[in-house]
């Protein structure tokens, strides 16, 4: 018995060296949807400056006037032109903000970068009885 529970345990350590690693190995991989940190984190700061998140939702938080903007940046039909084209003109409940060039392109990394780290559509979470949010798994 005490063979058993040695080999189990060196077996365990193993495989947590072997997985450790391979997290760290694929930690400097680019990814197809690689951008740029430095102007996402820029970005950031335009989105709060602006408080668009008093209207706007990210991963479900934020206001609720406007619609939530995970995944706006791969959304169909919408994209990059689009989300700048309704940024400078506005809508019946936003109003047309008139950002600098260099703004604009902060804020459009910023919300790229969002895109790139997730889905958060608030009708796939589920509220489990111990009062965690947990999403749908994809059918």
């Amino acid at each position: 018995m005490n063979l058993v529970l040695r080999i189990t345990y060196v077996l365990l350590c193993s495989l947590f060296i072997w997985y450790t690693f391979n997290i760290y190995a694929r930690a400097g991989e680019k990814r197809a949807d690689d951008f740029d940190t430095n102007k996402a984190a820029s970005g950031r700061l335009v989105w709060q400056n602006y408080n668009c998140q008093a209207c706007h939702q990210l991963y479900g938080l934020g206001g609720y006037l406007g619609p939530d903007l995970t995944n706006v940046y791969s959304a169909g039909g919408k994209g990059e032109d689009y989300i700048k084209a309704l940024i400078k003109s506005g809508t019946k409940q936003m109003p047309g903000f008139h950002l600098t060039e260099l703004e604009m392109e902060q804020l459009m990394e910023f919300l790229k970068s969002t895109d790139a780290s997730g889905s958060a559509d608030p009708r796939s979470f589920i509220t489990t009885r111990s009062g965690m949010i947990q999403q749908h798994a994809k059918q």
